[in-house]
């Protein structure tokens, strides 16, 4: 068993694993860790607990201390410089004629580093760029492209939904998100209505796939016949969260009905022509309901 303390980074929902140097840890304190890039500042997600050691990488790079209210001041002072520093970095992309859009700026903890991120269609020859910002600030400058994605995560905003964008807010890592699970959860194929701040499909979308893959299952398909009890129809719709599915069915005087059945109440058959009863369906959507 290793013993770890999570901690989270700005700007990242993702939990990494640390040695603890100390019993005790308090929720959403800071703390100075050791990482790649060197020493930096992080927020405690979780005190000190013990897990098997096959859910960590080990050896864990230790906490080197709590932070203190000069680190406090330190990051303030940091998060102070980043406006005037992209207006610096600005002026200078411009002035170079340089395709690249800014969209954030960060300074390492010990001040001594200032990375810019970008995005390009293509690659950008920055070697210069590099060069006029190490003399206006004098310490080591680093540039990142990101792609558009990345670009969103870093500036957030808000969803369709009306709630922060789930990139900067919740999501640990992007996910492969495909249009074929906005078609098996039955939305609408139109691009304003499926895509995020981004432009691309909305992150929300991978989110309950596994289920609605599961429930597409158990679903008659659209325009397929069924029994209903009131008699054969063809459906026109599903509601895959309530598994009721809406059917068509024409009268002998050669009018047409609508109306909703429960899918367990429904005969119809899947593909490979596998006949489904009431009975089987209802057992099935048990099953993913609980």
């Amino acid at each position: 068993m290793a013993k770890i303390v999570g901690v989270k980074f700005k700007n990242t929902s993702k939990i990494y694993y640390f040695a603890p140097t100390e019993a005790e840890y308090e929720e959403n304190s800071g703390v100075v860790v050791e990482t790649a890039k060197g020493l930096e500042y992080g927020t405690v997600v979780f005190g000190v607990k013990e897990v098997d050691d096959k859910e960590c990488v080990l050896p864990l790079k230790p906490i080197v201390r709590k932070a203190t209210k000069r680190d406090l001041e330190n990051i303030r002072r940091n998060e102070a410089k980043v406006p005037e520093a992209l207006k610096i970095a600005e002026e200078k992309v411009q002035k170079q004629n340089l395709k690249m859009k800014l969209v954030g700026c960060e300074y390492s903890f010990d001040g001594k580093k200032v990375i810019f991120y970008f995005t390009a269609d293509g690659r950008v020859d920055f070697r210069e760029l590099v060069k006029d910002l190490a003399a206006v600030f004098r310490i080591r400058i680093e540039l990142r492209q990101v792609g558009i994605r990345d670009e969103t995560k870093l500036i957030g905003g808000l969803a369709p939904c009306g709630r922060p964008c789930c990139c900067g807010s919740c999501m640990p890592d992007f996910r492969k998100v495909s249009i074929k699970m906005a078609k098996t959860q039955g939305l609408s194929l139109n691009p304003s209505k499926i895509s995020g701040l981004c432009g691309r499909l909305m992150c929300c979308l991978e989110y309950e796939s596994e289920y609605y893959g599961e429930a597409y299952k158990k679903m008659p398909k659209l325009g397929g016949k069924v029994t209903t009890p009131e008699g054969e129809g063809v459906v026109v719709s599903n509601n895959m969260l309530k598994f009721i599915s809406k059917v068509k069915i024409v009268k002998g005087d050669g009018s047409e009905v609508y109306k909703d059945f429960p899918v367990s109440e429904l005969k119809f058959k899947r593909q490979g022509g596998v006949e489904v009863d009431d009975k089987e369906i209802g057992e099935e959507i048990k099953e993913i309901l609980d």
